[in-house]
């Protein structure tokens, strides 16, 4: 195997991993904690309502800074799918050594399973006892 065809394969996955290096490391730099850096949830705004996503940047500055109770407390969701956005990495850039694409093929109960974890995610976080999800 030429290492040129290898570097080549991993193009992709090091541009991507690059992005979400750079995206972490903007956000572990500039603290949403303090207003007027990043823009407002919508739906916060105009319902009072947490969507599956907010927090997810205060998730991902306390992430970076290693503090994962408070990004767990921010947002759960997000702080879970770090690592899994890690192993699913690590399995692309094995198989674009190889030469394969990488196959993730979910099923339909996966895929409705995934759905109800972040309704539920939802629903919980807006109501009186899930204040420990509110970020």
């Amino acid at each position: 195997m030429r290492p040129a065809a290898v570097l080549g394969r991993l193009a992709v996955p090091a541009g991507v991993l690059a992005a979400v290096a750079g995206a972490f490391a903007y956000v572990g730099t500039v603290d949403p904690n303090r207003p007027g850096h990043y823009p407002v949830c919508p739906l916060l705004r105009f319902t009072g309502l947490y969507c599956p996503g907010c927090g997810g940047l205060r998730s991902a500055h306390a992430f970076v800074h290693g503090d994962l109770l408070a990004a767990l407390h921010d947002n759960a969701l997000a702080t879970v799918g770090y690592p899994l956005f890690a192993v699913v990495w690590v399995l692309w850039a094995l198989a674009a050594v190889r030469g394969r694409p990488l196959r993730i093929v979910p099923s339909t109960a996966q895929l409705w399973c995934v759905g109800a974890v972040a309704a539920v995610f939802t629903v919980v976080r807006n109501l009186p006892f899930g204040g420990w999800f509110h970020p």
